[in-house]
């Protein structure tokens, strides 16, 4: 009898770990951007990030992601920046839109790793974007980390032309569990 639910256990245990569901390790991910501004780059983040990841390197067809940021937690290390960030229409408005969203179609193999192609949105703009990345894992950890960019005018973040750049890189670094 001892044996017997050692056993069932175990087969537990190894069906959660290959699963393919990952859970967000929120405190340590870190979505970082940049952008050209008039006096130089301007570094910024996001924090709290939310997500459902399932990932199977050996069945993406199966797998997906989805993720949400609280707009209201960028931080550029100017307040007054920020403030303008999270309250001006022309940029994040974030008491309309308090969420930034992205939900995967598809996830394709690469020669790099990988890539998520889905749905963006930002103050209610739905664009499709690719975000190609990599996937490493040990046990029951895991890291992805990846890189894309997004046309800020796209999203209507800002005016189009002026001083700041148009092109938003957008840096993933997200440790996992399962």
């Amino acid at each position: 009898m001892r044996l017997k639910q050692i056993l069932t256990i175990s087969t537990i245990v190894a069906g959660i770990s290959l699963s393919g569901n990952w859970y967000v390790d929120t405190p340590n991910a870190k979505l970082n951007f940049t952008v050209e501004g008039p006096f130089g780059t301007v570094h910024g983040s996001f924090t709290g990030l939310e997500a459902t990841i399932k990932f199977d390197e050996k069945d993406l067809s199966g797998s997906s992601m989805s993720a949400s940021i609280d707009a209201k937690t960028v931080s550029t290390g100017i307040g007054l920046r920020n403030r303008d960030l999270r309250n001006e229409e022309k940029w994040l408005n974030t008491d309309k839109y308090p969420r930034i969203n992205f939900r995967s179609r598809k996830i394709e193999k690469t020669t790099n790793g990988y890539k998520v192609i889905g749905d963006l949105t930002i103050k209610g703009i739905v664009k499709s974007a690719e975000i190609p990345f990599t996937f490493s894992s040990k046990g029951t950890t895991g890291l992805f980390a990846g890189h894309f960019t997004i046309n800020r005018t796209d999203y209507n973040l800002g005016n189009a032309g002026g001083s700041v750049g148009s092109i938003i890189t957008i840096i993933l670094t997200v440790p996992v569990k399962n």
